[in-house]
């Protein structure tokens, strides 16, 4: 059903991005929106991953400098059926994290060093799972098409004024044309665009509850990262606020309510369908896809890139406590989520 209400989505916003050509410039500029949008496409579709992860400032790592987090995205990737993709850290507190890529074939999955600082190791394998699904759904690439549309229907509504408002132009509607042009069409692509991100999303936390096996663990980690997105912020993301719609929680500030205005669904709202799927597990004991095993004990020399404090943990004292090495510089021995 979501697949279904996406498509017809995809196809309002080609038909509105075609309607202010028409609007603008009758059936001549119909024509030129029509291979405007062609050649964006185009383009978006063979480099608009690369062209996001610059915007982030992403940088790839392989599994001799991120071996835990590696791991994680490994073990899911083989739960989901899907090729390995390629694993980039974002050095950024807010903790957060997106897919992008035109297909599977040719995936990333991003993470912000704060996401792996401030969430334990299910919780992070809950949101990798997420965006692994985002992968197996292919919503990355709908979400760029959606994106390059939105904009370009923004981008035909300014140059309305160059156009001009009269019909000598081969405009039907004159100066009525030029004015929803300018304005009615911006906001409505807006909102085709937002409402298919949040159809997705919810796809995407289901999916990924069923690649990890523990809905809890995704419904933990999406309580934590909305408290903190609210409190710490992301540069880039304000910086370039077209990539909000890809991250699991939006990255921008005063981003609250669950209206037609919203990238995303109602943080309470997605916990609240995890719970009553995890509900579900329960009740039907099926098999499903166990979270990866955590990665071998490391030595201090091989803390990951993230850790807080950029040195080695240094040894262990006698007297401590047993703990697991801390790569990515969060506390291993505070409170336990829900799944413990």
């Amino acid at each position: 059903m979501n697949m279904i209400r996406t498509a017809m989505l995809l196809a309002a916003m080609t038909a509105l991005f075609m309607g202010v050509g028409y609007l603008i410039g009758g059936s001549g500029g119909m024509m030129i929106a029509f291979v405007l949008a062609a050649g964006m496409n185009l383009f978006s579709y063979w480099n608009a991953d690369k062209m996001v992860l610059r915007m982030h400032h992403a940088v790839e790592v392989d599994e001799a400098g991120a071996p835990e987090f590696y791991e994680i995205v490994r073990g899911l990737s083989h739960n989901a059926g899907l090729p390995m993709p390629k694993i980039y850290l974002i050095k950024s507190d807010q903790p957060n994290a997106f897919a992008t890529g035109r297909n599977p074939q040719n995936a990333a999955v991003a993470a912000t060093t704060g996401l792996l600082e401030r969430l334990s190791y299910e919780e992070v394998a809950g949101v990798m799972a997420h965006e692994l699904a985002h992968v197996k759904n292919r919503d990355t690439l709908i979400m760029t098409i959606t994106a390059t549309l939105a904009g370009a229907i923004s981008m035909l509504g300014n140059f309305a004024f160059f156009f001009g408002g009269n019909r000598d132009n081969n405009n039907p509607l004159g100066f009525v044309g030029v004015l929803a042009a300018m304005i009615v069409a911006p906001l409505a692509a807006m909102l085709v665009q937002m409402a298919i991100s949040r159809t997705r999303e919810y796809s995407a936390d289901r999916l990924g509850a069923e690649i990890c096996g523990a809905p809890l663990w995704l419904a933990s980690a999406l309580d934590k990262i909305a408290r903190a997105a609210g409190r710490i912020p992301n540069q880039d993301a304000e910086r370039n606020p077209a990539t909000a719609h890809m991250f699991i929680i939006n990255p921008l500030s005063g981003e609250r309510m669950d209206n037609l205005f919203s990238t995303h669904p109602d943080t309470a709202n997605r916990i609240a369908a995890l719970q009553a799927m995890a509900d579900e597990f329960a009740a039907d004991p099926r098999p499903s896809a166990a979270a990866p095993k955590q990665a071998s004990p490391q030595t201090p020399a091989e803390a990951g890139p993230w850790d807080r404090a950029g040195k080695n943990p240094g040894p262990q004292k006698a007297d401590e406590p047993k703990r697991r090495p801390n790569p990515w510089g969060r506390n291993p021995t505070g409170p336990k989520g829900p799944w413990s």
